[in-house]
């Protein structure tokens, strides 16, 4: 979709921005705009992947836990 911009519309399209927004609010909205694109990746590559970091960690969780609590019931 933006393959076909090219450098000469991505001055204009800057320019544009810079005159609706202002120089005072435009880098709070590249923050806004480039946590928002971060968090989007993030998720996608969380149901790309299955979540299976979180299903590891999730299960060392349990087993730590069990471990612990046989551990209290035998008083060691």
């Amino acid at each position: 979709m933006f393959q076909n911009i090219g450098i000469p519309g991505l001055i204009l399209i800057l320019v544009i921005a810079l005159i609706i927004f202002g120089p005072s609010k435009l880098p709070e909205i590249g923050r806004a705009f480039g946590s928002t694109l971060k968090e989007f990746k993030k998720a996608t590559n969380d149901l790309v992947n299955g979540d299976s970091k979180e299903n590891d960690s999730s299960e060392e969780g349990k087993k730590l836990q069990a471990i612990d609590n046989t551990k209290s019931k035998t008083g060691s």
